[in-house]
């Protein structure tokens, strides 16, 4: 209880004090768990207890992001969200394995360490463009369709990889993982098109009955379990939720209603824990040089990548800046990776300390560069 208290107070101070900056305030929330993790205070500690707060807590900031997006646009952006994706995963690829390959690390090491460089963590980005009332945006959009694509791809390839890993190409594992994949999507489109029907009928039946926000929740957290089930990440099945409720009578009721929790109490928790994880064990003289060079390759290669493939799509420079900006927070899904990577033995515990370092670097900096990238202009806010 004192650790939940210390979290909602000290984010929220250090959110008003980034905003008194001109900067979003989930800048100061990520500060806050640098500050109060072991990195700085020691004072909070990871459990298993805000482990699995914060896993709601991003499901949530997933989950409202769907319901705001403009399903219209995203209709529209779906070719260029696959040739952003396409780019924004073999640029940063690359640029990992070269890096990699000049610190002397085997084939297999390589191609793992430019995975992790492939991955897009979106709930940073998604909480920043909120803030700035530009999640609708084209490049917004974008964004959000992009990094869905990216999960997926980096499904695939940590699949390939850890395959040749256990001795072997085993096409089999990337082909079951590729049928689970295409099985979630399918088992989504049937459900979502089944529960948006639902809804209508609740919408018209009941209203605006505080129930419908339950019943949609509740739906969100079913999606996000299956598309664990199935092979996909949960904020994947939390973001296709919100995309099926965006459109119905009550989407406005439910949003609210979902904002409220997150904001209230599970945001805070998830911008925390991402900064717990800061620690600079394991760190000597050449993982320094390693961290520092591998988080120049991620955000340039990221950037790059990205703002490459918008460009190809026809978006103008200053959207492509955005996409590219965008796209540079790799948070916990490259955790996920990382951490996946030393149970299989492609990574080291010093490497995994770096991977950490240039992770929640990539983190805190993007809602500063978006900030940049867009002008800074931002809605009208409560605080």
């Amino acid at each position: 209880m004192f650790e939940l208290a210390l979290i909602l107070l000290v984010t929220k101070a250090l959110g008003l004090l980034s905003r008194k900056a001109h900067l979003p305030q989930v800048v100061g929330a990520l500060f806050a768990g640098v500050i109060l993790g072991r990195a700085v205070l020691g004072i909070v500690v990871p459990s298993e207890v805000l482990t699995s707060l914060a896993e709601v807590g991003v499901i949530l900031l997933m989950f409202t992001a769907g319901l705001e997006t403009d399903i219209k646009q995203l209709r529209t952006s779906i070719k260029a969200s696959l040739t952003i994706a396409a780019t924004g995963v073999l640029v940063p690829l690359a640029g990992g394995f070269l890096l990699a390959r000049i610190f002397g690390l085997d084939l297999l090491k390589c191609v793992f360490i430019g995975v992790i460089l492939t991955a897009t963590s979106v709930s940073i980005t998604v909480e920043t463009l909120q803030e700035m009332g530009k999640l609708k945006t084209k490049a917004g959009t974008a964004i959000l369709g992009a990094a869905v694509i990216d999960d997926i791809l980096g499904i695939v390839i940590l699949s390939l990889i850890i395959g040749l890993g256990d001795g072997g190409v085993q096409l089999g594992a990337v082909g079951i993982t590729l049928v689970k994949i295409c099985a979630f999507f399918l088992f989504a489109l049937v459900s979502g098109f089944g529960v948006y029907k639902l809804f209508g009928f609740l919408s018209e039946k009941f209203g605006r009955k505080r129930r419908l926000s339950i019943f949609a929740l509740a739906f969100c957290f079913f999606l996000a379990y299956f598309a664990e089930k199935f092979g996909v990440a949960d904020i994947t099945g939390a973001y296709f939720a919100g995309l099926v409720l965006c459109t119905c009578k009550a989407e406005k009721l439910i949003e609210d209603k979902s904002t409220v929790l997150s904001y209230m109490f599970f945001s805070p928790v998830f911008f925390v824990s991402v900064g717990l994880m800061t620690s600079f064990e394991g760190l000597g003289g050449k993982m320094v040089v390693f961290a520092a060079l591998l988080l120049l390759v991620a955000i340039v290669t990221k950037f790059v990548g990205c703002g490459l493939g918008a460009v190809i799509c026809g978006y103008s420079k200053k959207e492509s800046a955005q996409i590219g900006v965008g796209m540079i927070s790799r948070g916990e899904v490259a955790i996920i990776i990382a951490t996946k990577g030393v149970a299989a033995g492609l990574v080291g515990v010093d490497y995994f300390s770096a991977i950490v370092i240039v992770v929640i670097i990539t983190t805190l900096i993007a809602p500063v560069f978006l900030k940049v990238a867009y002008g800074g202009k931002k809605k009208g806010e409560q605080t």
